[in-house]
């Protein structure tokens, strides 16, 4: 049975010569992606800045979501947020947060149901207040921060402090620019988009190890190879594997993305941005950072470099 190669054998694709242009679109990436989140901001949902979600579903067929829009601005109850939920009768209705207490938002929340009376069934009504979502959100920061921190030091074990580096730089590469793209377009930043980034983090690292791996290894076996070359042979030699994972991947989050519904639509955009730029940090920023550093060739003097070097593409996936 004949193998599937998205990528033909024997790719050679000059990576590392083309390193400079890679970071300098890494870089204007990350510039624009802090100056976007620095004037927009970021759409937070209630998750973080508090407020009142209720899940109501329609008793007379599809939500009309525009009627309903206008039956609720008429309450003054501030910005209102409805949107379909699932299910064309299923809508999430999101109601900032009310001046005052608990039995403010208490009251918001009868307001509502006295206005839309018995035409929907309340399936769910939830408050989240201003101290309860501060914590949230600091949370969120602290566990995108530890997960970094983890990974330096896991990769620094297993490898040598430079490659834990180069995995760093692009992780925070890839952090910061699914930050600017919701900023940019103005999506819903919450809960789930934070479980999103750490799962794009680790995923990330994944493709990352897998080339380093063939770095290492290609590192003992030739011994006088050029480092440049070195590494353009163990990124194509794993490029088969990283674009065939990376594209199955990217079919199921494009599944969900489409038919997940509106409760996962925004944890999948953010796993299907972070599956491309990861895949692209890997390649081309985690690897040519290593150029840059002293890289400790393998001290087993009883290897044969000249008869190893002599066999071309040997190891390749």
């Amino acid at each position: 049975m004949r193998r599937l190669h998205m990528i033909p054998t024997g790719t050679k694709i000059d990576f590392i010569g083309k390193k400079i242009a890679f970071f300098a679109f890494s870089f204007c990436l990350i510039i624009a992606s802090i100056g976007i989140f620095g004037t927009n901001g970021l759409n937070y949902g209630i998750d973080f800045k508090g407020g009142i979600m209720m899940e109501v579903r329609s008793n007379s067929g599809p939500a009309d979501v525009g009627a309903l829009r206008t039956q609720l601005s008429k309450l003054g109850l501030g910005e209102i947020s409805i949107q379909e939920f699932g299910e064309p009768e299923e809508v999430l209705i999101r109601i900032q947060r009310q001046d005052g207490d608990e039995k403010a938002q208490q009251a918001a929340v009868e307001a509502v149901k006295s206005e839309l009376k018995d035409t929907v069934e309340y399936r769910r009504t939830e408050f989240v207040g201003p101290k309860v979502s501060e914590e949230l959100f600091m949370d969120g920061v602290m566990a995108v921060t530890l997960a970094i921190g983890a990974i330096l030091v896991y990769i620094w074990f297993r490898f040598e402090w430079q490659f834990g580096m180069g995995a760093v730089v692009a992780l925070i590469h890839d952090v910061i620019s699914t930050i600017g793209i919701f900023a940019l377009l103005g999506m819903e930043f919450n809960l789930s988009t934070v479980a999103a980034v750490l799962t794009i983090a680790g995923y990330s690292i994944n493709d990352t190890v897998v080339v380093y791996d063939r770095v290492r290894e290609n590192l003992r076996k030739y011994k006088k190879m050029d480092l440049a070359e070195l590494l353009n042979m163990s990124v194509n030699e794993t490029l088969t594997r990283t674009v065939m994972t990376s594209v199955t991947t990217l079919v199921a989050l494009l599944a969900l993305y489409i038919l997940g519904g509106e409760v996962i639509r925004g944890f999948s955009f953010a796993m299907i941005w972070g599956i491309l730029i990861g895949t692209y940090s890997s390649i081309c920023l985690a690897v040519p950072i290593l150029t840059y550093f002293v890289l400790r060739r393998s001290d087993d003097e009883d290897e044969e470099d000249s008869e190893i070097e002599k066999v071309e593409g040997e190891g390749a996936v």
